[in-house]
């Protein structure tokens, strides 16, 4: 089944940087033709029935807990699935924060679309709350409590979060829900990691500014420093110390994305002993200084 017969008719894309997120269940006959693409990322969940996605010449076909990211810059399409009764999605139009681009990447197929489909049944229903979350956060005005969450968003929401505030709360709910859908998929490719390794894998990821050695995180797995850190890298292909710096690094974009705290407590809260060491690795990594790259976040 392909996508070369949507409709020509271009539909116009939200402007970049704005955080626009909806609920749509759509029959039969609904298509989007977008030719130059978006300025933004756009992310759709399924719950319901089955939509046709093409990104470039890459195609997929979502169904309820796939989770599907088009990135920016890309000619795209996507319809209910031709022969599907209905198409029911949560979407959001926004920027991708770059610390998610290391979740995603795993799932990209081509042309900067990935997929993550088939997620564990028992986190479906959080990520579909998530999406309610960020509809109900998008409107708050940052004057007292944020709007109520009561169940799945409503069928035909749309809401465009203005405010700094609402801006942020929606884009942590999305950042839930790409980890969410990312952290525990079926069938990942990831059966045959020894479960002490990816333990330990997943020590590193929860507290990345500890104090972690290979002796320490060879301790909690129960297994000898040499044997943890031959295993470590032979099964994931770089060494704990590699993962550890490159979980501290993501760690700290993802501050500078989010805080105002100074780069030398960035530092310091990523694991960093140094903030002369921080700032030249985070440098080699994202190829400007850490104030840098607040300032290239803050100005998008």
């Amino acid at each position: 089944m392909r996508a070369d017969n949507l409709s020509e008719t271009a539909a116009p894309s939200p402007p970049a940087g704005l955080v626009t997120v909806g609920r749509f269940d759509q029959g039969p006959g609904y298509r989007i033709n977008r030719p130059g693409g978006s300025d933004n990322w756009l992310f759709t969940w399924t719950t319901d029935g089955a939509g046709l996605l093409r990104q470039g010449a890459t195609e997929v076909v979502a169904g309820p807990g796939d989770l599907v990211v088009l990135g920016p810059g890309v000619p795209h399409r996507y319809a209910v699935l031709p022969g599907a009764e209905h198409w029911a999605f949560c979407w959001a139009h926004c920027p991708s924060r770059t610390s998610w681009a290391d979740w995603l990447r795993p799932y990209g197929i081509g042309d900067r679309l990935y997929a993550v489909t088939h997620t564990h049944g028992g986190v479906r229903d959080r990520v579909t709350t998530a999406f309610g979350r960020m509809i109900a956060d998008a409107r708050w005005t940052g004057e007292g409590a944020p709007p109520a969450l009561e169940g799945s968003p409503a069928v035909g929401e749309v809401a465009v979060a203005h405010g700094t505030a609402a801006r942020e709360l929606a884009l942590c709910s999305l950042e839930e829900v790409v980890l969410l859908a990312t952290a525990r998929v079926e069938g990942s490719g990831r059966s045959e990691v020894d479960s002490r390794i990816l333990r330990a894998e997943g020590l590193i990821a929860a507290d990345p500014g500890a104090a972690h050695t290979v002796r320490s995180l060879a301790a909690r797995v129960s297994l000898s420093p040499s044997r943890f850190a031959h295993l470590f890298t032979e099964q994931l292909g770089l060494s704990p110390m590699r993962a550890l710096l490159d979980a501290r690094l993501v760690h700290a974009a993802r501050l500078l994305e989010a805080t105002d705290l100074p780069v030398e407590r960035v530092a310091a809260a990523s694991g960093f002993r140094s903030p002369f060491h921080f700032s030249r690795v985070f440098r080699q990594r994202y190829g400007v200084p850490p104030g840098g790259y607040r300032d290239g976040v803050r100005g998008g």
